[in-house]
């Protein structure tokens, strides 16, 4: 038997690329209440190390998923938000969270 390799355009692997990446749910997540601040950030994700947490924005910036707007003056404010496209992701995470919480109830069951 052999097997294809997903196809780079394949919806599902996109999506998939979308929310891979250690605590990238969890940035996604937070963001889906609405802009945050990276301290609003760090705050909600406490053991998420800054390192972290500014590796993930960058890549989920870059992917185009979330967006970084800067304020004038001094301090500078660094606001994340999600993008349209990063909007799309919210009814996978909310169906994630719904399969994982079945999941833990049939297995502790067992």
């Amino acid at each position: 038997m052999t097997w294809n390799r997903p196809s780079q355009d394949c919806p599902v692997e996109i999506a998939l690329a979308a929310i891979s990446g250690r605590w990238a749910t969890l940035v996604l997540r937070d963001l889906m209440h609405g802009p945050r601040s990276f301290s609003q950030l760090r705050e909600g994700l406490p053991s998420l190390s800054a390192k972290v947490l500014t590796e993930r924005l960058d890549s989920l910036v870059a992917q185009g998923l979330v967006s970084c707007s800067r304020s004038p003056g001094f301090p500078v404010r660094t606001s994340y938000e999600l993008t349209p496209a990063g909007m799309l992701l919210r009814p996978l995470l909310v169906q994630l969270y719904r399969t994982g919480e079945a999941l833990l109830g049939e297995l502790a069951q067992h």
